[in-house]
């Protein structure tokens, strides 16, 4: 019997693990909102919701308006906000990656069989079985079975010693637009793009390895943009170290559970 897996967003994370589990021989669908919000574009299936398709390494994300009954080729992505897909898929696992991290709503550790929530805001043994640990550091992708992922730090891990210099963020409220692209190299104090008249500018130099889709409506502070300093780009391209990891460890947690579901 094929594993059916659900996963609640289709950012870089949740993508990283849909593609390895679809390569492990599962049958993987991602929900997406209608407006997606990924930053890193280039590695997550979210795209397909405005593009159709999206290619990660090998693995194609296809924009589909319903679960196909038979699918080994691709990962259908759905828009379904609401998880309606919970109730008419049945699903043997969900994976909660949208990575809100609050407490989920509505749907939670009696969603499914295996539930797994991905960072902060979770808790094993009350809203999911199991949490994944996304906070770079030692415990980066650790199975949580009791308890609770880091608190949210409010700050992304350093690239070559830069943490909150490398995000582009909204200077105000509006619609976010730019003509610039990922993979292109942008120098410290460059103009990126506009939200309402507000220029967004870099701190620093680099590869833009992340940014939000132009036309997108963003709030004051909200995260739009990531710049890569180690100027490498076919890191643009690629599934990061860190999506890697917790790909790893959610593959790691649904063995653990058929393991104990036949002992």
């Amino acid at each position: 019997m094929v594993l059916k897996v659900l996963i609640r967003g289709g950012g870089d994370l949740a993508s990283g693990a849909a593609r390895r589990l679809h390569l492990a021989g599962m049958a993987v669908v991602v929900l997406e909102q209608a407006r997606p919000k990924a930053i890193r574009r280039t590695v997550a299936y979210a795209a397909a919701v405005d593009d159709g398709t999206v290619t990660i390494e090998g693995v194609q994300g296809v924009l589909c308006q319903e679960i196909p009954e038979n699918n080994t080729d691709s990962v259908p992505v759905l828009v379904d906000e609401q998880g309606s897909a919970l109730e008419t898929w049945k699903p043997d696992v969900l994976v909660d990656a949208r990575m809100r991290k609050r407490p989920p709503e509505h749907f939670g550790i009696e969603s499914a069989p295996l539930v797994v929530g991905l960072g902060p805001g979770f808790t094993a043994g009350v809203d999911c079985h199991a949490v994944i640990e996304t906070l770079r550091g030692h415990d980066l992708g650790r199975v949580i079975w009791d308890g609770r992922a880091a608190e949210d730090t409010q700050a992304p891990g350093a690239v070559d010693g830069f943490t909150t210099e490398r995000l582009l963020r909204a200077p105000a409220e509006g619609t976010f637009t730019s003509t610039r692209a990922i993979g292109e190299t942008v120098a410290a104090g460059e103009t990126v793009g506009e939200v309402g008249r507000e220029p967004v500018r870099a701190a620093i130099g680099g590869i833009l390895r992340g940014l939000m889709r132009p036309g997108t409506s963003v709030s004051a502070g909200e995260k739009i943009g990531d710049i890569d300093p180690r100027g490498k780009r076919e890191y643009c391209f690629t599934v990061s170290d860190k999506a890697n990891a917790v790909a790893g460890r959610v593959l790691e947690a649904i063995h653990i559970y058929l393991k104990r579901r036949v002992q």
